[in-house]
């Protein structure tokens, strides 16, 4: 298998690169891009790791020859969040970003299946696939927004409360990836029950982990460690699926069902083409449907802005 890795040399590309270097299968090939000369360095650098995958380096403005037979391409370019930023002030930037390395993608690995990591994720996603369908290389069941994050802090913060061991915890978040959209289905958490204090507290604090972090680190960053390993165990489940493992139970930001909104984070069922089953988010408490139709007008916002940043963009070209 061969993994490309575009935004290789950020604080979230250097982790999934050193993440992935340990836990790839043996004989898998990944390539790192950047546009940072840094490249060789990281490259060189992880080769000094002794495991049996080869890690090759390209650098500059052009990812072709990083993209050639991929199999999965994870972006993870663009700028960070700072203290006073939302996901949304990333957009100008990160979303030109997004614009041309899809570009490349569609042109030079279009069955690849894509993870996207760069923020804000609600719209980047859709600028990706407006992007792919202007190259006539888009499958909805391919293109993957990771939102993995948003479980493994749920899962935590549950078990923190509740004191309960981690493995015996799943807690599935639906919606989006921004604060105002994602939203931790409590209700579903087996063997553990919430009085409406706690559902408040845990269902906030996971809309607000990623701006907990930032502000943490003072100005020196965002969520790149955690992130980085979301990112791994995406796309080693991902790995397994091309491999024929059955029955992969994952979540993404997708254009799945549209039942709620055109994009939406839901369960699926990932197969060797990309996901081949999606599945319901199943039933709601009163809070979780009162705040999804909150949700929805704001995921539905983030969308159009997507799909009117292409739509313009290629009408002034």
């Amino acid at each position: 298998m061969k993994i490309s890795i575009l935004g290789a040399a950020g604080s979230i590309g250097q982790t999934l690169s050193l993440l992935l270097k340990l836990y790839l299968p043996e004989g898998s090939k990944l390539y790192l891009h950047d546009v940072k000369p840094v490249m060789a360095g990281l490259a060189l650098d992880l080769n000094h790791i002794p495991t049996n995958i080869e890690v090759k380096s390209f650098v500059g403005e052009n990812p072709s020859p990083a993209l050639k037979n991929a199999d999965i391409v994870i972006i993870a370019a663009g700028i960070p969040r700072k203290p006073g930023m939302e996901r949304e002030d990333l957009f100008k930037i990160n979303a030109n970003i997004i614009l041309n390395l899809t570009k490349q993608i569609a042109l030079t690995s279009p069955n690849a299946l894509i993870g996207i990591i760069t923020n804000p994720i609600n719209t980047t996603v859709v600028i990706a696939a407006e992007v792919l369908k202007h190259y006539s290389s888009y499958s909805r069941d391919r293109l993957f927004g990771i939102t993995s994050l948003d479980i493994m802090r749920a899962k935590i913060f549950v078990s923190e409360m509740k004191e309960k061991k981690l493995n015996c915890i799943n807690v599935p978040v639906i919606g989006g990836h921004s604060n105002k959209t994602i939203l931790p289905l409590l209700s579903q958490v087996i063997n553990v029950d919430f009085n409406e204090q706690e559902i408040i507290a845990i269902t906030k604090r996971v809309q607000q982990a990623g701006s907990e972090v930032v502000y943490a680190k003072a100005g020196s960053g965002s969520a790149t460690l955690s992130m980085g390993y979301a990112a791994t165990c995406f796309c080693l489940s991902l790995l397994s699926a091309l491999k024929g493992e059955d029955n992969i139970l994952e979540y993404a930001y997708v254009e799945g069902d549209c039942k709620y909104a055109k994009f939406f984070t839901q369960p699926f069922i990932v197969g060797k083409y990309g996901i081949k089953e999606y599945k319901k988010i199943g039933p709601l408490s009163k809070f979780e449907q009162k705040k999804l139709e909150n949700i929805i007008n704001y995921i539905n916002q983030d969308i159009l802005l997507g799909e009117i940043f292409v739509k313009e963009f290629f009408n002034n070209k």
